[in-house]
């Protein structure tokens, strides 16, 4: 598929244009809007995940904020955890509460805790497929099961697990974003996100996208979407991106298949170090979630984990040792990238609210990539030597 860096596309008539303005008639009037290129991505990303639509933002955290603008306002509210993503939780906490829209944090580790939560405002229960950075596994059939019951949506961030290591549809999640940034991306030549609408959800019960449902039927979200809140809000992805993230999807299955390999061999291996308190990997058998991860994920859970030291100094002693390893943000990248989420992606926050969200100022972030999984181990063991 060729790049077309075009913003504007020509027509040969005006009675053309019209009806493609209109939508009575398929075609590219602005790039803004749809693109040839980016177009090509989302059949992809709607191929390879099973859903009836798909469309890409420039980021990751702009297609999760125009899917919440898109189906929750002002008076009505969304349920959640506080344990997820550190721009996610500032995103519910301050720009998008100042905006109206009320978010309520539950524990969905005890999913009792969601349902007294609930009232005739929600619109949504939201959740991570594995937290970032606290590697938490909600039970997405139970998180299901109360969606349905109460008439919700059921969202699930899935860039830790993105589709081929998670079907999100199987497990009862009507919509999908996921940062394609990462895992899809590949190299992190790219920013990118993506919404998938699983088909799942009857667009007519939700007040928002109500007007669009009697038009567009199942298709109401991504008319909404794109004929309105993401058209208006403009966050969308370049042409150029589009086309690294279709080129991403072509080694896709042999670079998680990689990178999921070497995160359960690292973590194995850092469970047997003297110096490592804990480890957080949903592939281990200690961790809390390893059944549900087992059930959800199978023997693919991610390539990230999280690991406790004696202290923050202990964590930055042992950051700064590595050779190979990258200290940089990201997750999901072809390369490994480690980091102290405390005092990087959670650094806003104060100790109290650190406490709440669970991160702690001993954990480091591991996120594997595809290099030779022995000079990852050796990297490592050389700096736990200078701790």
């Amino acid at each position: 598929m060729p790049v077309y860096d075009s913003v504007a596309f020509s027509f040969d008539s005006a009675e053309e244009i019209e009806a493609a303005f209109r939508g009575s008639k398929a075609g590219h009037v602005y790039s803004r809007i749809t693109n040839p290129t980016l177009e090509h991505f989302e059949n992809q990303m709607r191929t390879v995940s099973g859903a009836l639509g798909s469309m890409a933002f420039s980021t990751g955290m702009a297609a999760l904020s125009n899917l919440l603008v898109a189906i929750a306002g002002q008076g009505e509210n969304i349920i959640t955890t506080r344990k997820i993503f550190g721009n996610t939780y500032s995103l519910f906490a301050e720009t998008l509460t100042d905006l109206g829209i009320e978010f309520r944090f539950a524990d969905f580790s005890r999913t009792e805790t969601i349902e007294p939560l609930i009232d005739v405002n929600t619109r949504a229960i939201f959740f991570e497929t594995i937290t970032n950075p606290q590697m938490e596994v909600a039970d997405t059939r139970k998180l299901a099961t109360i969606a349905r019951k109460h008439h919700l949506l059921l969202l699930a961030d899935t860039t830790l697990t993105p589709p081929y290591l998670f079907r999100s549809k199987e497990f009862g999640v009507d919509v999908e974003m996921i940062s394609s940034t990462k895992f899809i991306s590949g190299g992190a030549t790219a920013l990118g996100g993506v919404i998938l609408d699983n088909g799942t959800y009857d667009w007519a019960k939700n007040r928002k996208v109500a007007p669009f449902a009697r038009k567009f039927g199942p298709f109401a979200l991504m008319a909404k979407l794109r004929k309105e809140v993401a058209r208006n809000l403009g966050a969308t992805l370049s042409a150029h991106n589009a086309w690294l993230q279709s080129l991403g999807l072509e080694t896709f299955t042999l670079r998680v298949d990689q990178a999921c390999r070497n995160t359960q061999a690292i973590a194995q291996w850092l469970e047997a170090q003297p110096k490592v308190r804990s480890v957080n990997y949903p592939g281990l058998k200690s961790s809390h979630f390893y059944e549900v991860s087992q059930q959800q994920f199978g023997k693919r859970p991610g390539a990230v984990l999280t690991f406790d030291l004696e202290s923050k100094e202990q964590c930055f002693e042992m950051i700064n040792g590595l050779q190979l390893i990258r200290k940089a943000t990201n997750i999901n990248d072809n390369k490994s990238l480690i980091l102290h989420p405390a005092s990087t992606i959670f650094c806003e926050y104060d100790a109290a609210t650190l406490k709440s969200l669970d991160v702690r100022e001993t954990t480091i972030r591991l996120a594997v990539g595809i290099e030779e999984r022995q000079d990852l181990i050796n990297d490592l063991a050389s700096a736990f030597q200078q701790i």
